[in-house]
């Protein structure tokens, strides 16, 4: 055999008895073991990995529980019983978590927002209509009835009604948040399931404008903040609720002409379902 490849073979066979040696030794100093609560904990997660938790996905979830940065009842998707499963691992009280569920803050539907004179032709997504044209409403504001809250759940828990306006199925939302990052318009909105009180609209157009390009429009007339003793206030022309002074019996519904502060549940008579 030729002297010059017995001395290149050597030579390849040396250095890589060197670099295996210092990977081995590299291995042993540098590893680092893996808390065997984070593999548990991670195996029972939905596996969604929806960022609903507020953290990059299922894993990274139970690595910050591990680490105490996140709570053991986080994952909105998992509910009570994975909260119970991941509390018995860490040795710690589950508590309730609350579910969270997205609430439509927009009533302005094709029969209540009023048309622009021109229409809109092009792909039929919230996202495109929002930068191309603004859809083909007049209200800059409200639901452009595209339907990628729709789209983007990953639970099919929303459809679009025949009115254009995007629905909830309870029953299937995990409230993952997902339909909310998706409307380009912030007129989708995670709250408590228990609330029960909103104003449906996102208008914050000057009283006569509002009137002008949708009949259920807030107007900023202020009728509700006046009476219900800092439950609701009026900003840049919209009403705004705040949920720690709210005292649902003091809201004059009545005495809003277009309906947009409103309780969610109601029966024929208007009179809210318990």
């Amino acid at each position: 055999m030729d002297a010059t490849l017995i001395i290149a073979i050597a030579t390849m066979g040396g250095l890589g008895f060197i670099f295996a040696g210092g990977l081995a030794i590299a291995d042993r100093k540098l590893r680092v073991e893996e808390n065997p609560l984070i593999g548990k904990i991670n195996d029972v997660l939905p596996g969604a990995n929806c960022g609903a938790c507020g953290k990059a996905g299922c894993y990274d979830f139970a690595v910050n529980i591990v680490e105490n940065d996140a709570p053991v009842n986080g994952c909105p998707v998992g509910g009570d019983d994975t909260a119970k499963s991941i509390a018995e691992f860490m040795g710690v009280d589950a508590g309730t978590a609350m579910k969270m569920v997205p609430r439509i803050l927009c009533r302005g539907g094709n029969s209540e927002a009023v048309k622009k004179m021109a229409e809109y032709y092009g792909p039929l997504s919230c996202s495109a209509m929002d930068i191309v044209s603004g859809g083909d409403k007049l209200c800059y504001y409200g639901c452009l009835g595209g339907g990628d809250c729709v789209e983007a759940c990953p639970f099919n828990a929303m459809y679009m009604n025949a009115n254009g306006i995007p629905e909830v199925i309870e029953e299937l939302c995990t409230g993952c948040g997902m339909c909310v990052k998706a409307c380009p318009r912030d007129v989708i909105e995670m709250h408590s399931q228990e609330r029960n009180v909103f104003v449906f609209c996102k208008n914050h157009d000057d009283p006569k404008k509002s009137k002008e390009v949708c009949s259920v429009s807030c107007m900023g007339c202020g009728i509700c903040a006046r009476k219900s003793d800092g439950g609701v206030e009026i900003e840049n022309f919209l009403g705004k609720i705040n949920y720690d002074q709210l005292d649902e019996s003091k809201i004059p519904f009545d005495k809003c002409k277009t309906g947009a502060i409103d309780r969610l549940d109601k029966n024929t008579e208007g009179e809210t379902i318990n």
